[in-house]
């Protein structure tokens, strides 16, 4: 097989099953592991997957500013959001992670919704500030202009002190092997203690972030408790997380 056809093969494995196997693909191909090792390394060089340690894994399609994320995908943004939001109960304590989906969340609330919201992200409390019922608690510490969000010790030690129902964490990259995993590192620090500080933990990832890995790691997909994404996701792309016993949602666009 030609080098240009084992690498159009193992892009199409990994856009199917987010990670490859250096061991398997040798097989699977009918070349060396040396081979294989040099085909992940050249992919990897021309960006097109991450190499972790024995494969690789695809590599997070996301846009690399704000603007442009908050312009990428919308409708898989908002289906992602709607189903997420089906956890949410009156009264509940909640932390609302930054991010451009937990915008859309937001507004898939109902108008007379009550509980007790906590974020670290001004432009999802500013949005949350139009819900007369909600009590809403901001979490400060020095502004991140890449990931628009407060990050740092401050933020850090208040979530410490946090216990809530649930958290819907914002998900750049989400691998059932390699696990969670984001760019910015200290966004990723305040994310490592988010998914610790709720009895459920809600992973907001359309499509095109599901098995995908980002340079930082926050945690195993086990972390998550629950997995939002869009209604159109393949079922051989979700089987990996249900087989971890993660609880999928999937809603509707619209």
């Amino acid at each position: 097989m030609l080098k240009d056809e084992r690498h159009r093969r193992i892009l199409e494995i990994l856009g199917t099953e987010g990670r490859v196997v250096a061991g398997e693909l040798s097989a699977l191909l009918g070349v060396s592991d040396y081979t294989i090792r040099r085909d992940l390394d050249e992919l990897a060089e021309a960006r097109r997957l991450r190499r972790v340690h024995g494969g690789a894994v695809a590599r997070s399609p996301v846009a690399p500013t704000y603007a442009e994320r908050q312009q990428q995908g919308v409708s898989g943004k908002i289906a992602t959001a709607r189903a997420a939001a089906t956890l949410l109960e009156p009264g509940q304590v909640v932390i609302l992670d930054g991010g451009t989906t937990a915008l859309h969340l937001v507004d898939a609330l109902p108008p007379d919704h009550t509980g007790t919201f906590i974020t670290h992200s001004p432009a999802v409390a500013t949005a949350l500030a139009r819900y007369p019922g909600i009590e809403l608690v901001v979490v400060g510490g020095t502004f991140d202009r890449r990931a628009m969000v407060a990050v740092g010790a401050n933020v850090i030690e208040t979530y410490r002190r946090i216990t809530a129902d649930v958290c819907f964490l914002g998900v750049w990259s989400v691998n059932a092997t390699s696990g969670i995993s984001g760019p910015y590192y200290e966004e990723v620090e305040v994310r490592r203690v988010l998914i610790d500080r709720a009895d459920r933990v809600v992973g907001l990832a359309s499509r095109e972030k599901l098995g995908t890995a980002a340079p930082f790691s926050i945690g195993p997909a086990t972390a998550l408790t629950h997995l939002a994404t869009e209604p159109d996701v393949p079922e051989e792309m979700l089987r990996p997380f249900v087989d971890l016993g993660i609880h999928i949602l999937q809603g509707r666009a619209g």
